[in-house]
């Protein structure tokens, strides 16, 4: 007879857990990271970080959490506990497994005030009180043909360098561009080690990494070869100033052999605006970057910066993990809220995943009220919500994790 989730028991990985989590993930998953690169993965979990879904003696799923740091908009910083490894045994699917897990989970986050991951699949995470918070735009340029405009500068200043001659450098751009973007995460020297071993394992085909560093910018990208020409393909472009992205853009796009450079960035990138044809540069798709839950809510809304004044009771639902709660919000246009819990009838009422999707200024609440999933009688609050979570920064994740 299959197991349900009362035959299950769920603990801390211990010692050979270990390898079992990485088999189960590795099946999930389809492939097989490097010894050396789950290692590292492993040096961020803390002290009960993992958990492992038993059937009797046989781990059949896992989960675990990093530690983290989230940039937020206004550039404070808040400990993040980044969810990963999710992983269920294709032998036990829909047991009850993964609730049992994610409950096991949260219960040991109590000193974060708030939780992300990134969603193999879309519609796991929502019933958990995540929201899709960021989002990657997939652009091509079609270098051969494109040339700036002629009101674009040429600052200069780059050169062509090998990354890892150039580590302080480069973890000095990164530190200051992270503090400036939402969604920016903190990276480790041990994450470093391991971006600038640049393992065969992690090229997906395509060459070691090439570099081109400004003082205020760098690009590390590979190489991938086509039938006809080859492809630029951007694995991390950071700008600390708009010169330097475009000093960077410059010479990505001055590279004659190439047929085509492509990014992941975020939506709005102004790479269209930098040339004289911007049909050049074509999306070729968008998806969901980083998912937030809140742990704290008064303290992570308390957190950001705001870009409207706004007061407003929240009603915020969270029924499978068992958070929320209604709170007064008192936002002030370019300073920070004062969120307390309250009795007072609620003005706005959504999940907590909803909440999530908000907090980065990706995501409109005009879009869920027109969707139904934020519910509010007077279509001067939503709008003034929208005006409140807007960030003039884009939010963009940091890291894949």
């Amino acid at each position: 007879m299959p197991a349900t989730q009362k035959d299950l028991t769920f603990r801390s990985a211990e010692g050979d857990d270990w390898s079992a989590m990485a088999l189960v993930a590795a099946t999930g998953f389809g492939e097989w990271p490097s010894p050396e690169t789950m290692e590292v993965w492993r040096s961020l979990v803390p002290t009960d970080g993992a958990v492992v879904a038993c059937d009797g003696d046989d781990v059949v799923g896992g989960a675990l959490f990093l530690d983290l740091q989230l940039t937020v908009p206004g550039g404070a910083v808040l400990p993040m506990a980044g969810v990963s490894w999710v992983a269920v045994a294709p032998t036990h699917r829909r047991r009850g497994a993964l609730r049992g897990m994610f409950t096991e989970l949260h219960s040991r986050m109590g000193d974060y005030p708030i939780a992300g991951l990134e969603a193999s699949e879309a519609e796991i995470y929502g019933r958990f009180g995540y929201g899709a918070a960021t989002v990657w735009q997939d652009l091509v340029v079609d270098r051969e043909r494109a040339r700036f405009h002629p009101d674009v500068p040429d600052p200069g200043g780059v050169r062509v360098v090998r990354a890892a001659e150039h580590r302080a450098q480069l973890e000095d751009i990164y530190e200051r561009w992270r503090l400036q973007t939402p969604g920016g995460l903190h990276t480790p020297p041990r994450l470093w080690d391991e971006v600038l071993a640049d393992r065969e394992s992690s090229r997906g085909g395509g060459s070691a990494y090439f570099c081109l560093l400004h003082p205020d910018g760098f690009v590390m990208y590979r190489v991938h070869s086509g039938e006809r020409k080859d492809q630029a393909r951007i694995t991390k472009l950071a700008a600390v100033t708009p010169e330097a992205a475009v000093a960077l853009w410059r010479v990505l796009l001055g590279l004659d052999l190439m047929q085509t450079v492509s990014i992941e960035t975020h939506p709005g990138n102004t790479l269209p605006y930098l040339l004289t044809d911007p049909r050049l540069v074509r999306s070729t798709g968008a998806r969901d970057g980083l998912w937030l839950r809140m742990l704290d809510i008064p303290a992570v809304l308390g957190a950001r910066t705001y870009s409207a004044d706004l007061d407003v009771v929240v009603e915020v639902s969270d029924a499978v993990l068992g958070g929320g709660g209604k709170f007064a919000v008192e936002m002030r246009r370019g300073g920070r809220a004062d969120c307390t819990p309250t009795d007072a009838p609620a003005d706005v009422s959504l999940d907590l995943s909803v909440l999530g999707s908000l907090y980065l200024g990706t995501h409109r609440a005009s879009a869920f009220a027109t969707a139904h999933r934020l519910r509010c009688e007077d279509p001067a609050t939503v709008t003034a919500l929208d005006a409140a979570f807007a960030s003039a920064v884009p939010a963009e994740l940091g890291f894949a994790f």
